[in-house]
Order: C-alpha cells, then sequence, then structure tokens
C-alpha cells in the first residue's frame, strides 16, 4: 500500500466523543460555503454568474497518452454538450457495446462544453454511429490503441469559462486571485456536487454509520458515507486554514509530492517547509477508513479536534477502505480574457479536481449547482 494509507500507527482514536446533539450535527454537516474561508481574501472578487449556457463552461480532457493510431480497441474524440459522459456509455451500451467494455478516463460534467477520449473494442466500431446520431455530440477525431482506455488515464483538465455580469475592476481582480493561486495552490474541497441537492448527504451518510434506516439502495448509501467522508475532509482543512497552516505542513502530516504522488510522514516541518512554501508538497488529509488510521502528533490533534465536534471517531469508518487527499490543487496556465462585458478564466487542473475551488477565490460567490446523488466530480 501507499506510504500513510496502511497501518503504520497514528494517533490513537480519542473514544466515543461527546455527542454534539442532533440539531447542531445537521448543522454542522450540511453543506454551505459560508463556513469554509478563503485562501485569497486579499484579491477582491469578480462576482458575476457562470453556467448560464454550456459554452460558458469549456472542459477540454488533458489525455495521459494519445492512441497509437493501430490496435485492437477505437478511439473516440468527442465533444458533447448538454449531457453527461453516462449518456454517451449508455448510447453506445444501446448500439451492441458491452459495458465493462467502454472506456473512459473521466467524467465530465452536464452543463458544459466538454471534449473528453473513449475507447470501445475494434470489433464494435460500426457502434460510433451510435454517439455520432446523439443531439450535441460531434466525433472529432477516430484512432486506435493496443489497449482500453482506462479511468483516470489523463493528465488533468483544461477549463475556459466565462464569467457574466461582472463587477467593475474584475479583470484586475480576477488575474490578482489567478495568481495567487498559482503560487499557494487552491483548496481542495469537496464542493457542493458531493453533497446532493440539499446538502445533506453527509448527515444522511452519519444516519446509515448508526444503522438507521435510510431510503436508497446499498450503492447510495455508500455515495453517504461518502459524503460524511467528504464533510469532515471540508472541516479539517477549514481548521488548517484558519490556524495558518494552509501553505505549509506540520509534525505528523503524511505530505505527497505534487510531481510524483510519493507520500511520506513529516518528522521535521521546518525542513520541509520550504518545499511547502514552493507547492512542491503539501499535506494530505484523511478519508478515515480501515487502511487509513488518524496521523500522529500535531496533525493527529487538527484531526481529532474536527471528529469532537461532528460526534465522530475514526472508528466509525472501518466499512470503507480509506485514503488520503491533498489540501492544495496545482492551478497551472492561467488566463484572464476580456470578452465584452465579460471575462473569460482559463486555467488548468489535475485529474480529480474541483473547478469550483478555483472559481470560488476568483469570483468571491457561492458557485456551482449541486449534482444529483451519486454524480462524481469531474475527472
Amino acid at each position: 500500500p501507499r506510504a500513510g494509507l496502511s497501518a503504520r500507527p497514528g494517533a490513537a482514536d480519542p473514544g466515543p466523543p461527546a455527542d454534539p446533539g442532533d440539531a447542531q450535527r445537521r448543522e454542522l454537516l450540511a453543506f454551505s460555503w459560508s463556513r469554509l474561508p478563503f485562501v485569497t481574501p486579499e484579491a477582491p472578487g469578480t462576482g458575476g454568474r457562470i453556467r448560464t449556457r454550456p459554452e460558458d463552461f469549456v472542459v477540454t480532457e488533458l489525455p495521459l497518452y494519445l492512441p497509437e493510431g493501430t490496435g485492437s480497441h477505437l478511439y473516440l474524440h468527442v465533444e458533447k454538450r448538454g449531457l453527461t459522459t453516462r449518456d454517451l456509455v449508455i448510447a453506445l451500451v444501446a448500439a451492441g457495446v458491452e459495458e465493462a467494455s467502454v472506456g473512459v478516463a473521466g467524467l465530465k460534467d452536464k452543463h458544459a462544453l466538454t471534449t473528453q477520449w473513449l475507447s470501445l473494442p475494434k470489433r464494435h466500431e460500426a457502434a460510433a454511429a451510435a454517439l455520432e446520431r446523439l443531439p450535441g455530440v460531434r466525433v472529432l477525431e477516430r484512432s486506435y490503441h493496443r489497449n482500453k482506455l482506462g479511468l483516470g488515464h489523463l493528465k488533468g483538465n483544461a477549463f475556459a469559462v466565462t464569467v457574466r455580469g461582472v463587477s467593475a475592476g474584475a479583470e484586475e481582480a480576477a488575474a490578482a486571485a489567478l495568481a495567487a493561486l498559482a503560487r499557494r495552490g487552491a483548496p481542495n474541497w469537496f464542493g457542493p456536487q458531493r453533497f446532493g441537492r440539499f446538502g445533506t448527504n453527509a448527515y444522511d451518510g452519519w444516519r446509515v454509520l448508526r444503522g438507521e434506516n435510510v431510503p436508497g439502495g446499498h450503492r447510495l448509501r455508500r455515495f453517504f458515507v461518502s459524503a460524511l467522508q467528504s464533510a469532515l475532509f471540508n472541516e479539517v482543512l477549514k481548521d488548517r486554514i484558519e490556524l495558518g497552516l494552509y501553505e505549509t505542513v506540520v509534525a505528523g502530516d503524511w505530505a505527497r509530492k505534487h510531481d510524483t504522488g510519493g507520500t511520506f510522514l513529516v518528522e521535521d516541518p521546518a525542513a520541509e517547509a520550504p518545499r511547502a512554501a514552493r507547492l512542491e508538497v503539501s499535506a494530505t488529509v484523511p478519508l478515515y477508513g480501515r487502511k487509513v488510521k488518524p496521523s500522529p502528533a500535531r496533525a493527529g490533534e487538527i484531526e481529532a479536534a474536527a471528529l469532537a465536534r461532528l460526534g465522530l471517531g475514526w472508528s466509525d469508518f472501518t466499512s470503507r477502505r480509506g485514503d488520503r487527499r491533498l489540501t492544495r490543487i496545482v492551478v497551472t496556465d492561467t488566463a484572464v480574457e476580456r470578452a465584452g462585458d465579460d471575462l473569460v478564466l482559463r486555467f488548468a487542473l489535475p485529474k480529480g479536481s474541483y473547478a469550483t475551488s478555483v472559481l470560488r477565490e476568483v469570483m468571491k460567490v457561492d458557485v456551482d449547482e449541486p449534482a444529483t446523488p451519486g454524480e462524481a466530480e469531474a475527472g
């Protein structure tokens, strides 16, 4: 297992925490941007609106590799508008392709104009016509490769987001915020997409862990528990920002290198702080599970305080495998363009990151609509 995810001992479980009461728990577990601090408070917000039409939110997948031109799998470079990636997969399945044979690198938003690669076995090549018949879909390129496209086989995504109705001085404000994020990283929040239409998925996850009868099948109940893990992550990250620890590491952190993904235990924070300040490494926060125990030392103290506030213990999550998530996102290729009375923000993010985290820092307003339960973050 990856360093930091296995059974190296962390801080001891503090035992059953004091119960904050159901009303307070509901409030703490309900997603609200208002509880989450900004990391660029010095940069004024642009205000404005996003997603007034799909073309205002353009997402371009950055592939990990390109098809070689020969092989047993057909690769399709597809542009879609107003559809989810799942809609494309369903169309191929309806055309006779086994669902397990369809390859995608990431899941792309419905309310956007997006491009991405898909793959299917060469023997089902005729099924590609099913995509071309879908309204809002264009097949931009066809090629071949030796293997199926795997989930996560992408570097990240490039975004071009039009912000309409911006305030005076918005171009300078946006440039300042994006420059700051490029230096110090964007906070890796789980955004409203993770918490459902009413922001209550995390509370339902707490109820699942307590054995209560929560409507929905097994998959949905697992998603509710994932939302609870996400809420706890946000709580710990919020505390670190408010403690002035966003751009550094503390004793007991499992820090991760942004370039290689290597994870290591921080034993000498002073020695590692310069690398954190240069955005070469960042702390990770646990998504607790069987393979992920609390961090030791100062990092564990911060985690324990958030657990207690939510009336949780890390051992509540032993039904999950667990993972660790970076506290910061590397933001690259930033640019701001004036488009009449509007702005176009350009930036690139690594795979699995929410553009919401960047847009909120630039606009200083609540952004994005909650997704339906179970919809994944953009890949």
